[in-house]
Formats: structure tokens, sequence, C-alpha cells
């Protein structure tokens, strides 16, 4: 890995926080090693949240995919069997209007 040089905001944020928690009697160099300390926590931060934020981005490029072309598979199925059914009503009330025609010829026929 190579070492890159820290940003000036965060040199500046690390030692803004090492001054705030300056104890009495404390060396400018103590000073310094802590507000080293700090920046050094706030780039390993900022490395960690720069890698979830790949995972995430990731997982969102894997998931986008598979969850765009499911419900295009489960559409045609379904939009097959709510067609069926239209269909299949007409049929019956075909069928039984026949059977009452049915019907009433042999009731007047009598």
């Amino acid at each position: 890995m190579r070492k890159t040089k820290p940003s000036a905001e965060t040199q500046q944020d690390a030692q803004a926080m090492a001054k705030a928690l300056q104890r009495p009697n404390q060396t400018k160099e103590q000073t310094k090693l802590i507000a080293q300390g700090i920046q050094k926590g706030i780039e390993q931060y900022k490395k960690q949240q720069k890698a979830k934020a790949r995972e995430r981005d990731k997982a969102l490029k894997k998931a986008k995919p598979s969850h765009s072309s499911t419900p295009a598979q489960a559409t045609p199925a379904a939009q097959g069997a709510s067609n069926a059914l239209p269909w299949w009503l007409l049929a019956g009330s075909w069928v039984l209007f026949g059977v009452y025609g049915v019907y009433t010829l042999i009731a007047s026929a009598n």
C-alpha cells in the first residue's frame, strides 16, 4: 500500500481536538503526538466508511439486476392467470345460457 499524505482538513481537525483535550502542564510535543494519533484515527475511520460504501454499492448493483428481472418474470405468469379468468367466466355464462335455453324449450313443449 502506498502512503498518502493526510488532507489539511484532517490535520486541522486533529490539531483542534488535541488542543481541546490538552491538559495542564502538557508539552507541545505531547500535544503533537496526541494530534497525530487522532489524525490516524480519523484516517482509519474514513477508510472504513469508504469500504462500507463500496460494499453497499456492490450489493446494490448485485440486487438491482436480480430485483428487476424477478418482477419481469413473474408478470407474464400473473397476466396469464388474470387473463384466463374472464375467458372462463364468459364460457361459463354461455354454457349456463345454453342450458337455460334448452330447459325453457323443454318446459314450453310440455
